[in-house]
């Protein structure tokens, strides 16, 4: 298009933001106002995309940052002729594809929710790593940014990563127009303050009037040809751009525009300018497809070996036979067992260093791509992801999170290394699985069977050699549990998973030996719970303990009441798990202290069953 097509192409853009806006009585038009000239220039003349091929491998990915300006990534799709007037107009109403926030759950041509202002370049990055280093293709990842976000932390852990990687495959467009949410940014339209933060971590950097469509376009032109380094295009603009009422002035963000007609009119009117996208270029994903049979790892019974190194060598194995299976490590593989994986498979492992927000991001980006992500840290690192891991849940993202170095056992590292809070936030989810092995041949079939898995998916390992108590041909389903102890006397049931379990296998072998005959059932599956063996235990033996190496919170004792949330009596329950501050200990001496190993069910255990039996 020429300058003056693309000036009346960005007015179109704002007059359907203030339209979708106003019938939805909510929204946020002046922010997507900002934006409409970045956004003319690039739909028109730069972006390569079939929007009757979402899926089409040559494809340039555009991320949609600021996800609260999505009437603007509405009203571009309407003028590519993805979506008409009639579906633009019910913008955030029941049943609508077109959200407050865009989700690829309702629409095919969105690669990430986005809403969670600092998520969107992250993920881009993911993407832009797939396309260099996965799928061996040219296209190019767009990313449209607000100035407010870029306060936040993870945009420069992205901005880092992406410099480390020579990602010139990736642009991000940031939109600065100098007011935020409660009024003024912190650095206003100062670019060069920006600018100055992304030459830090290598990238290219363009200054630019964001409403001059033909310097906006040269600066896309320039973002095109530069090699080595991601580019960053720094947009000076003028937040509800257009519209004298609203223009440059605080206390106008997130509400429609007040006298929308006017408005309209003041920006000329409607238009219907329809834009013939560029198409991608031919381009096929270059990918191994691996041997296709998994040869998982087989350990003897009686062995003592760490579920972390099941799950590494595992990881390797799966990624032998699966060619579309990717690692990624916050610089600790040599703990996780990542490096496994990576010894065998190093064109298909990222190592994402201390940043555990870009790492969970990348998996998500690469799952948008195809990939099948296993992404891995400490247990308690995982929490300053989480909000990547409840956006990813959004997304539909398809993603494998693994947590090692779980729980007070890992001994004398202390609290601020140990996982207590894992399973809670996992399980918190939605559709999440979690999974938590006690030996190596149960970890290894639970990696095999949650790299084919949907949703999110987590796995706690642990640090500590625990004895092999299962076959290597023993299946372990989601949603199963297994029960190691068992008989017709049975006074009490003792529900556990990981290190735990073996804790209540040595309790209950005390306690039958004093005739206490006690019911074992190992959770591994710890969501989705298997409901239907905790209420046949409940009913055959009358009591529950639960004893899990994590805080009482959101755990295992929590898993184990879902399964009598119909409104059926609760058996007499006793709930075991960390409830003090652990210190420096040995693994023992930390189980004990919190009242979770052998020892102590023992005794929970005789309590409650004196308690049964008093008249």
């Amino acid at each position: 298009m020429n300058t003056g097509e693309l000036v009346d192409l960005g007015q179109q853009l704002r007059v359907d933001s203030v339209r979708a806006a106003a019938a939805a009585g909510s929204g946020h038009p002046t922010s997507s106002m900002s934006a409409a000239d970045l956004m003319a220039v690039l739909l028109a003349n730069h972006l390569r995309y079939d929007f009757e091929r979402p899926a089409h491998p040559g494809n340039d990915r555009f991320v949609l940052s600021k996800g609260h300006a999505s009437p603007l990534l509405y009203s571009a799709f309407k003028a590519a002729g993805a979506i008409d007037d009639e579906e633009l107009l019910t913008f955030r109403k029941q049943g609508s594809r077109l959200e407050g926030h865009p989700t690829p759950q309702r629409l095919p041509w969105v690669e990430t929710a986005t809403g969670s202002l600092g998520q969107g370049l992250p993920v881009g990055v993911g993407i832009a790593l797939s396309g260099k280093r996965l799928d061996h293709t040219d296209y190019r990842v767009w990313v449209l940014c607000g100035d407010s976000e870029l306060a936040e932390g993870s945009i420069w852990e992205a901005a880092e990563h992406a410099g480390h990687e020579h990602l010139d495959n990736l642009t991000v467009i940031v939109d600065v127009n100098r007011l935020g949410q409660r009024g003024p940014t912190r650095h206003g339209h100062d670019l060069d303050a920006y600018a100055r933060r992304f030459r830090a971590f290598e990238w290219h950097t363009i200054e630019v009037d964001g409403h001059d469509v033909d310097a906006v376009d040269r600066a896309y032109g320039e973002a095109l040809s530069t090699k080595g380094q991601p580019t960053a295009i720094i947009a000076r603009t003028l937040k509800g751009k257009g519209v004298r009422a609203v223009e440059d002035r605080e206390g106008q963000h997130g509400k429609p525009l007040p006298e929308a007609e006017e408005a309209v009119a003041e920006l000329g009117g409607p238009r219907d300018i329809r834009v013939r996208v560029h198409a991608p270029e031919d381009a096929r994903s270059l990918r191994s497809t691996g041997t296709g049979q998994t040869e998982l790892p087989r350990y003897g019974l009686g062995d003592e070996v760490a579920t972390r190194n099941a799950f590494g060598e595992t990881l390797a194995a799966v990624g032998t036979a699966r060619g579309d299976v990717v690692a990624l490590d916050g610089e600790v593989g040599d703990s996780t067992r990542a490096e496994f994986f990576a010894k065998e498979h190093p064109e298909r492992y990222f190592e994402c260093y201390i940043a555990e927000q870009q790492m969970v991001a990348a998996a998500v980006g690469m799952a948008a791509r195809g990939w099948v992500p296993f992404a891995t840290t400490f247990a308690a690192f995982l929490t300053r992801a989480y909000d990547f891991v409840r956006m990813a849940s959004i997304s539909g993202a398809g993603i494998n999170l693994v947590g090692s170095h779980a729980g007070v056992a890992i001994g004398q590292d202390g609290p601020s290394q140990m996982g207590l809070e894992d399973l809670a936030m996992m399980r918190a989810i939605h559709g999440s699985t979690v999974l938590y092995p006690c030996d190596a041949n149960q970890a290894a079939r639970l990696v095999a069977e949650m790299a084919g898995l949907e949703g999110i998916r987590y796995l706690r390992t642990s640090r500590g050699e625990s004895k092999v108590i299962y076959g290597p041909d023993e299946e372990f389903p989601v949603g199963g549990s297994k029960v190691l102890r068992s008989s017709d006397a049975d006074r009490l049931t003792v529900v556990a998973a990981g290190v735990t379990l073996h804790e209540a296998l040595a309790a209950a072998d005390a306690l039958g030996a004093d005739g206490i005959r006690v019911r074992v059932i190992d959770l591994y599956s710890v969501k989705p719970v298997d409901r239907a063996t905790l209420r046949a235990a409940a009913e055959e033996t009358g009591c529950l303990v639960t004893v899990e190496d994590h805080r009482r919170e959101g755990g295992i004792g929590d898993a184990v009441l879902d399964a009598f949330s119909d409104g059926r009596p609760v058996p007499r329950l006793v709930r075991l798990a960390v409830t003090t501050m652990p210190g420096s200990a040995t693994p023992a001496e930390e189980l004990h202290a919190a009242g979770i190993d052998a020892e102590s069910i023992e005794a929970a255990a005789r309590m409650l069953v004196e308690q049964a039996i008093v008249p």
